[in-house]
């Protein structure tokens, strides 16, 4: 659900606040899969509405369909789930340059957004640079059992880390 005004209709050009893009990844129904539409839906409610900033709490698109949501803005903030082996709750945060483009595709489906991005900088789309994409990655437990809810040891971490996200996200947003 996309809150906030359309890309093309702010204004933040004229105060020179970034036009940014805060967008909350997973598939609500895939368990921990959600917790980037949560961590979304919780960030709108701290943060609120600010100038230039525009919400899309949730997002199961991937490949090259990402292009469509994210031409025309400055600044990315992407909150996904990620199985680095990690206990359920950690999280890291990294910017555009940690991303890797995809070596060798079989379909465009299998394009990650590193691919996606690079390729619409080369089809002159305006796209963030590399700095200016921030994704917080949550560890998940749970990211294949078909469930609108969350493992029980992420719903109970879910508090603490979406605090220190929030906190995290809300600074970003302030610069």
């Amino acid at each position: 659900m996309a809150r906030g005004p359309a890309p093309e209709t702010m204004t933040s050009a004229r105060s020179g606040a970034p036009r940014t893009l805060l967008l909350g990844m997973g598939n609500p129904y895939l368990c921990d899969d959600a917790v980037g539409i949560r961590l979304a839906g919780c960030l709108h409610l701290r943060v609120g509405e600010m100038e230039g900033l525009t919400y899309l709490e949730e997002c199961s698109l991937g490949g090259l369909h990402i292009l469509d949501l994210v031409a025309g803005y400055d600044r990315l903030v992407v909150l996904d789930s990620i199985r680095a082996g990690g206990p359920p709750g950690g999280w890291y945060r990294f910017d555009g340059r940690a991303l890797r483009e995809t070596m060798n595709l079989s379909s465009v489906h299998d394009t990650n957004l590193a691919t996606a991005l690079e390729l619409g900088r080369r089809l002159g789309l305006k796209v963030p640079a590399e700095a200016e994409i921030h994704v917080f990655a949550v560890e998940v437990e749970d990211n294949l059992t078909f469930s609108e809810r969350m493992s029980d040891a992420l719903e109970a971490a879910f508090p603490a880390f979406a605090d220190e996200i929030g906190s995290e996200v809300a600074a970003l947003l302030r610069r």
